[in-house]
Protein backbone atom coordinates (compact mmCIF):
# COMPACT_ATOMS: atom_id res chain seq x y z
CA UNK A 1 0.00 0.00 0.00
CA UNK A 2 1.31 3.36 -1.02
CA UNK A 3 0.59 6.32 1.23
CA UNK A 4 0.87 10.20 0.50
CA UNK A 5 0.83 12.59 2.95
CA UNK A 6 0.09 16.27 1.89
CA UNK A 7 1.45 18.73 4.95
CA UNK A 8 0.38 21.99 5.53
CA UNK A 9 1.01 24.09 8.46
CA UNK A 10 -2.36 26.47 9.01
CA UNK A 11 -3.54 23.64 11.10
CA UNK A 12 -0.32 22.29 13.00
CA UNK A 13 -1.14 22.48 16.45
CA UNK A 14 0.46 25.24 17.80
CA UNK A 15 0.11 27.49 14.97
CA UNK A 16 -2.13 30.39 15.31
CA UNK A 17 -0.89 33.43 13.34
CA UNK A 18 0.76 34.74 10.06
CA UNK A 19 4.01 35.38 11.84
CA UNK A 20 4.53 31.56 12.12
CA UNK A 21 3.93 31.06 8.45
CA UNK A 22 6.22 32.80 6.65
CA UNK A 23 9.82 32.44 6.00
CA UNK A 24 12.26 34.86 8.01
CA UNK A 25 11.71 34.77 11.67
CA UNK A 26 12.08 32.50 14.41
CA UNK A 27 8.41 31.59 15.11
CA UNK A 28 8.39 30.17 11.46
CA UNK A 29 11.38 28.11 12.35
CA UNK A 30 9.62 27.00 15.47
CA UNK A 31 6.47 26.13 13.38
CA UNK A 32 8.30 24.24 10.40
CA UNK A 33 9.89 21.99 12.82
CA UNK A 34 6.09 21.55 14.45
CA UNK A 35 4.96 20.76 11.39
CA UNK A 36 7.89 18.27 10.44
CA UNK A 37 7.26 16.49 14.22
CA UNK A 38 3.50 16.15 12.58
CA UNK A 39 4.31 15.14 9.47
CA UNK A 40 6.38 12.02 11.18
CA UNK A 41 3.49 11.36 13.34
CA UNK A 42 1.62 10.76 10.32
CA UNK A 43 4.64 9.06 8.49
CA UNK A 44 4.58 6.69 11.99
CA UNK A 45 0.37 6.07 11.61
CA UNK A 46 0.77 5.31 7.53
CA UNK A 47 3.78 2.44 8.45
CA UNK A 48 2.08 1.20 11.27
CA UNK A 49 -1.54 1.07 9.06
CA UNK A 50 0.57 -1.10 6.62
CA UNK A 51 1.74 1.26 3.98
CA UNK A 52 4.66 -0.51 2.24
CA UNK A 53 5.86 2.94 0.87
CA UNK A 54 5.18 6.72 2.03
CA UNK A 55 5.63 9.64 -0.02
CA UNK A 56 5.13 12.97 1.83
CA UNK A 57 4.66 16.38 0.34
CA UNK A 58 4.83 19.61 1.81
CA UNK A 59 2.21 21.92 0.87
CA UNK A 60 2.49 25.05 2.11
CA UNK A 61 3.80 28.33 0.72
CA UNK A 62 6.74 28.10 -1.25
CA UNK A 63 6.60 24.45 -0.48
CA UNK A 64 9.97 24.30 0.95
CA UNK A 65 8.99 24.38 4.57
CA UNK A 66 9.39 20.17 5.90
CA UNK A 67 13.34 19.98 7.08
CA UNK A 68 14.45 16.84 5.57
CA UNK A 69 16.94 15.63 7.76
CA UNK A 70 14.77 15.41 10.71
CA UNK A 71 11.65 13.37 8.61
CA UNK A 72 11.74 9.73 9.23
CA UNK A 73 14.06 7.78 6.75
CA UNK A 74 11.11 5.33 5.25
CA UNK A 75 9.55 8.42 3.49
CA UNK A 76 10.57 10.38 0.28
CA UNK A 77 9.74 14.05 0.52
CA UNK A 78 8.33 15.98 -2.38
CA UNK A 79 9.30 19.68 -2.29
CA UNK A 80 9.06 23.05 -4.53
CA UNK A 81 7.65 24.48 -6.98
CA UNK A 82 5.83 24.99 -9.32
CA UNK A 83 4.40 22.02 -10.17
CA UNK A 84 1.18 20.57 -11.94
CA UNK A 85 -0.32 18.68 -9.29
CA UNK A 86 0.57 21.56 -6.69
CA UNK A 87 -0.16 20.30 -3.35
CA UNK A 88 -0.87 16.47 -3.82
CA UNK A 89 2.02 16.20 -6.57
CA UNK A 90 2.81 12.44 -5.63
CA UNK A 91 -0.82 11.04 -6.66
CA UNK A 92 -0.04 10.37 -9.97
CA UNK A 93 2.62 7.84 -8.53
CA UNK A 94 0.08 4.66 -8.18
CA UNK A 95 -0.69 6.05 -4.63
CA UNK A 96 -3.47 3.92 -2.57
CA UNK A 97 -4.56 6.88 -0.14
CA UNK A 98 -4.26 10.27 0.84
CA UNK A 99 -4.02 11.78 4.18
CA UNK A 100 -3.67 15.60 4.79
CA UNK A 101 -1.84 16.89 7.63
CA UNK A 102 -2.62 20.75 9.35
CA UNK A 103 -5.39 21.63 6.70
CA UNK A 104 -7.47 24.90 7.48
CA UNK A 105 -10.64 26.82 7.10
CA UNK A 106 -11.73 28.23 3.88
CA UNK A 107 -11.50 31.22 2.99
CA UNK A 108 -14.00 33.47 4.74
CA UNK A 109 -14.09 30.70 7.31
CA UNK A 110 -13.85 31.44 10.91
CA UNK A 111 -10.93 29.23 11.37
CA UNK A 112 -7.50 29.89 12.69
CA UNK A 113 -5.68 31.06 9.71
CA UNK A 114 -8.33 30.86 7.06
CA UNK A 115 -8.04 31.03 3.59
CA UNK A 116 -8.14 29.45 -0.10
CA UNK A 117 -4.70 28.75 -1.83
CA UNK A 118 -3.68 32.58 -1.91
CA UNK A 119 -5.87 35.04 0.73
CA UNK A 120 -4.47 38.29 -1.07
CA UNK A 121 -6.33 37.40 -4.29
CA UNK A 122 -9.03 35.02 -3.39
CA UNK A 123 -12.07 35.88 -1.22
CA UNK A 124 -14.19 32.76 -2.24
CA UNK A 125 -13.56 29.61 -4.90
CA UNK A 126 -16.66 27.46 -5.78
CA UNK A 127 -16.16 24.21 -8.44
CA UNK A 128 -19.37 23.51 -9.88
CA UNK A 129 -21.47 25.48 -7.95
CA UNK A 130 -19.86 24.15 -4.44
CA UNK A 131 -17.93 26.53 -2.37
CA UNK A 132 -14.73 24.93 -1.58
CA UNK A 133 -11.21 25.24 0.34
CA UNK A 134 -7.96 23.59 -0.49
CA UNK A 135 -9.03 20.45 1.30
CA UNK A 136 -11.84 19.74 -1.21
CA UNK A 137 -10.57 21.28 -4.26
CA UNK A 138 -7.23 18.71 -3.99
CA UNK A 139 -9.22 16.06 -2.85
CA UNK A 140 -10.97 16.33 -5.67
CA UNK A 141 -8.19 16.81 -7.53
CA UNK A 142 -6.78 13.35 -6.01
CA UNK A 143 -10.31 11.71 -6.76
CA UNK A 144 -9.32 12.17 -10.87
CA UNK A 145 -6.60 9.81 -9.85
CA UNK A 146 -8.73 7.66 -7.96
CA UNK A 147 -7.20 7.98 -4.65
CA UNK A 148 -9.78 8.83 -1.40
CA UNK A 149 -8.65 11.26 1.35
CA UNK A 150 -7.99 8.36 4.03
CA UNK A 151 -7.75 11.14 7.02
CA UNK A 152 -7.25 14.80 7.69
CA UNK A 153 -6.43 16.85 10.44
CA UNK A 154 -6.77 20.50 11.45
CA UNK A 155 -9.24 22.30 13.70
CA UNK A 156 -13.03 22.03 14.10
CA UNK A 157 -13.89 24.13 11.73
CA UNK A 158 -12.26 23.04 9.07
CA UNK A 159 -13.22 19.49 10.37
CA UNK A 160 -17.19 20.23 9.82
CA UNK A 161 -16.90 22.02 6.16
CA UNK A 162 -15.24 19.21 5.29
CA UNK A 163 -17.74 16.31 6.57
CA UNK A 164 -20.36 16.37 3.69
CA UNK A 165 -17.45 16.05 1.00
CA UNK A 166 -15.68 13.01 2.50
CA UNK A 167 -17.95 11.36 4.71
CA UNK A 168 -15.52 8.67 4.81
CA UNK A 169 -12.70 10.53 6.53
CA UNK A 170 -10.91 9.85 10.07
CA UNK A 171 -10.45 13.82 11.00
CA UNK A 172 -8.08 14.82 13.65
CA UNK A 173 -9.01 17.84 15.80
CA UNK A 174 -5.84 19.22 16.52
CA UNK A 175 -7.66 22.74 17.85
CA UNK A 176 -10.84 24.72 18.61
CA UNK A 177 -10.83 27.58 16.81
CA UNK A 178 -12.21 31.37 18.65
CA UNK A 179 -11.42 33.33 15.36
CA UNK A 180 -8.45 33.91 12.80
CA UNK A 181 -5.41 34.22 15.39
CA UNK A 182 -7.12 32.41 18.43
CA UNK A 183 -7.77 28.80 20.10
CA UNK A 184 -7.01 26.27 22.55
CA UNK A 185 -4.74 23.58 20.99
CA UNK A 186 -3.65 20.16 21.96
CA UNK A 187 -0.27 20.33 23.14
CA UNK A 188 2.39 19.21 20.04
CA UNK A 189 2.92 15.81 21.89
CA UNK A 190 -0.47 14.94 21.91
CA UNK A 191 -1.13 16.49 18.41
CA UNK A 192 1.10 14.01 16.95
CA UNK A 193 -0.15 10.85 18.85
CA UNK A 194 -3.71 11.58 17.77
CA UNK A 195 -2.40 11.78 14.06
CA UNK A 196 -0.27 8.83 14.69
CA UNK A 197 -3.29 6.83 15.58
CA UNK A 198 -5.78 8.65 13.12
CA UNK A 199 -3.56 7.60 10.11
CA UNK A 200 -3.31 4.14 11.00
CA UNK A 201 -6.81 3.61 11.67
CA UNK A 202 -8.50 5.30 9.11
CA UNK A 203 -5.92 3.19 6.39
CA UNK A 204 -6.92 -0.25 8.49
CA UNK A 205 -10.28 0.53 6.19
CA UNK A 206 -8.50 1.92 2.94
CA UNK A 207 -9.67 -0.46 0.62
CA UNK A 208 -13.93 0.59 1.38
CA UNK A 209 -12.87 4.37 0.87
CA UNK A 210 -14.27 5.95 -2.37
CA UNK A 211 -12.88 9.02 -3.89
CA UNK A 212 -14.28 12.54 -3.94
CA UNK A 213 -15.05 12.59 -7.98
CA UNK A 214 -16.39 15.84 -10.01
CA UNK A 215 -17.88 15.42 -13.12
CA UNK A 216 -16.36 17.31 -15.66
CA UNK A 217 -16.49 19.67 -17.71
CA UNK A 218 -15.74 22.12 -14.15
CA UNK A 219 -17.30 25.61 -14.03
CA UNK A 220 -14.99 27.56 -11.66
CA UNK A 221 -16.28 30.85 -9.73
CA UNK A 222 -13.77 33.16 -7.83
CA UNK A 223 -14.71 36.15 -5.92
CA UNK A 224 -11.34 37.96 -5.72
CA UNK A 225 -10.30 39.80 -2.40
CA UNK A 226 -10.66 43.02 -5.19
CA UNK A 227 -12.64 44.51 -7.88
CA UNK A 228 -8.55 45.14 -9.09
CA UNK A 229 -7.87 41.60 -8.80
CA UNK A 230 -10.38 40.75 -11.39
CA UNK A 231 -9.55 43.35 -13.25
CA UNK A 232 -6.28 41.68 -13.38
CA UNK A 233 -7.93 38.00 -14.09
CA UNK A 234 -9.93 40.03 -16.61
CA UNK A 235 -6.44 40.04 -19.24
CA UNK A 236 -7.12 35.97 -19.68
CA UNK A 237 -9.41 35.93 -22.83
CA UNK A 238 -10.89 32.45 -21.36
CA UNK A 239 -12.40 34.20 -17.90
CA UNK A 240 -15.71 35.76 -17.81
CA UNK A 241 -16.41 38.61 -15.31
CA UNK A 242 -19.38 37.73 -13.61
CA UNK A 243 -19.36 41.16 -10.85
CA UNK A 244 -17.17 43.31 -10.43
CA UNK A 245 -14.87 40.67 -8.00
CA UNK A 246 -15.89 37.84 -9.86
CA UNK A 247 -14.89 36.10 -12.70
CA UNK A 248 -14.96 32.74 -13.97
CA UNK A 249 -14.18 29.95 -16.67
CA UNK A 250 -14.46 26.59 -17.29
CA UNK A 251 -11.85 23.53 -17.36
CA UNK A 252 -12.24 19.54 -18.54
CA UNK A 253 -11.11 18.54 -15.48
CA UNK A 254 -10.44 19.20 -11.94
CA UNK A 255 -6.46 18.86 -13.10
CA UNK A 256 -7.41 21.63 -15.25
CA UNK A 257 -9.06 23.67 -13.10
CA UNK A 258 -6.17 23.25 -10.46
CA UNK A 259 -3.67 24.28 -12.77
CA UNK A 260 -5.82 27.80 -14.02
CA UNK A 261 -5.99 28.58 -11.11
CA UNK A 262 -2.77 28.41 -9.52
CA UNK A 263 -1.79 30.51 -12.76
CA UNK A 264 -4.20 33.16 -11.68
CA UNK A 265 -2.40 33.20 -8.06
CA UNK A 266 0.90 33.20 -9.09
CA UNK A 267 -0.44 36.15 -11.76
CA UNK A 268 -1.81 38.23 -8.63
CA UNK A 269 1.86 38.86 -7.83
CA UNK A 270 1.94 41.76 -9.96
CA UNK A 271 -0.80 43.74 -7.79
CA UNK A 272 1.54 43.16 -4.99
Amino acid sequence: MKILISTDIEGVAGVFHTEQTRAGNGEYERARRLMTDEANAAIAGAFDGGASEVLVNDSHGSFRNLLPDLLDPRAQVVQGKPRYLSMVAGVEQGVDALCMIGYHSRAQGRGILAHTINSFAFARVSLNGQEMGEAGIYGALAGEYGVPVAMASGDDVFIEEQRALFPQTVFVQTKRAYGQYSGTSLSPAQSCQAIRSGVASALARQASLQPLVLTGPITVQIQTTTPAMADLFGQWPSLRRLQSDEIAFDAPSVEAAVRMINSLSAMSTMLR
